[in-house]
């Protein structure tokens, strides 16, 4: 898969602007404030439907614009399934068929048929966004979710680590949103529910009456969503361990240990009696007090909070080790490389890995690649005569 071209109006601070682009690597240059991480938000935005830097759609139109537009055209690789290969990340090798082969994908000659997307997605003031694919409505905006994975790298992950739950959940939902659309589904009912729950809760307390059976409306239903979610992360988090780990092994040279906990109270044996018992208290609070929207996802490094006793370099080594193992999943899951957006990153890191991100591009574990930097003499000195192709956009001029 990789995103030919897109096309935006009025998107943040773009008026009406179109870009093609390369198969491989494409670096968006140019001063700080011209636009470079609004072009990257637009692919996030096409491919995800929504902005990585906004909850709010209607932060994406651009001032004094009554509408916004984005139209973007993927290319989807269909591989026949005997040719299909496992990428090669870090130290595997590609399996195809049992025979272990150690070229990188890009070398690879495969039986396929090429099958182009035309996806838009509009967005009036005061009316809900539409997002088309080849002209034609989803009957659900959640059926696009995964269709083309996308996996983003930039200054601010660091936040998944230093802030609470909520930011750790939104990433690791995020993941298996893109991985699952059954998940998805549960998400998006239980957090209706949820809603719904906690206006019910916050109408009794003020009028200070009480429906239980009208509470159990949507008790009942969340308790039995919560539960979903907890089997589903539980077990996902088990297989990115795994990957995730193997990751920051590499990127520090396996220097400490590292690792994952989920918490979450909906594990207890006897939850459902827990909620039900705990109404009183949510009652007093006007909202939900436990369920899945409560879950943390703990770091550690060598036994210790990583928050806390991680350095700024091992807290960086984590959100890549993070990212690469989303990108693992999601290439092993779909059967293709998602596409990288790497945001101002050669600011942030240091030399060495900077230099394994540039590897794993060259090798070709990385397929289509976006990466913006304020500085393209410095883009231009650590990807020329790399041996793969490289194209520039220069933004603000």
């Amino acid at each position: 898969m990789h995103l030919q071209k897109i096309s935006l109006s009025h998107f943040k601070s773009y008026e009406y602007q179109s870009f093609e682009f390369s198969e491989r690597v494409n670096c968006i240059v140019g001063e700080n404030g011209t636009g470079k991480t609004n072009l990257l938000d637009a692919i996030y935005f096409l491919a995800l439907t929504k902005s990585s830097t906004s909850n709010q759609d209607a932060l994406s139109i651009n001032h004094g614009a009554e509408y916004m537009m984005i139209e973007g055209s993927f290319l989807m690789f269909d591989v026949h399934n005997s040719m299909r290969p496992t990428l090669r990340f870090v130290d595997d090798n590609i399996d195809v068929e049992n025979n272990t082969i150690s070229q990188p994908i890009s070398n690879i000659e495969h039986q396929k048929s090429n099958t182009e997307h035309l996806i838009t997605i509009s967005l009036q003031r005061g009316q809900k966004k539409a997002v088309l694919r080849d002209k034609k409505a989803y009957e659900r905006i959640s059926e696009h979710i995964g269709r083309f994975p996308v996996v983003m790298l930039s200054p601010n992950d660091t936040d998944i680590i230093r802030d609470g739950s909520e930011e750790r959940r939104k990433f690791f939902d995020g993941v298996m949103a893109q991985l699952n659309s059954e998940y998805l589904e549960n998400l998006l009912q239980y957090n209706r529910l949820l809603l719904q729950r906690n206006s019910l809760l916050k109408q009794f307390s003020e009028r200070n009456y009480t429906d239980n059976l009208l509470l159990d409306v949507y008790s009942d239903p969340l308790v039995e969503v919560s539960l979903k979610l907890y089997q589903a992360r539980n077990k996902f988090i088990t297989e990115f361990l795994l990957i995730f780990k193997k990751h920051y092994t590499t990127l520090s040279n396996a220097r400490e240990e590292v690792e994952m906990i989920y918490e979450s109270e909906v594990g207890a044996e006897n939850f459902a009696h827990i909620f039900r018992n705990n109404r009183q208290r949510d009652l007093a609070a006007q909202r939900t007090t436990i369920g899945s929207h409560k879950d943390d996802f703990i770091f550690e490094i060598n036994g210790f909070t990583l928050r806390k006793f991680g350095s700024q370099g091992q807290q960086k080594s984590f959100v890549i080790a993070l990212k690469l193992a989303q990108f693992e999943m999601l290439t092993k899951a779909k059967g293709f490389p998602p596409l990288l957006l790497l945001d101002d990153i050669f600011d942030k890191l240091d030399d060495r890995r900077i230099q394994q991100l540039i590897t794993m591009m060259v090798d070709g574990t990385f397929s289509q690649v976006f990466i913006t930097d304020a500085r393209p003499e410095r883009t231009r000195q650590l990807l020329n005569n790399l041996g793969i192709e490289v194209k520039y956009f220069e933004i603000g001029k």
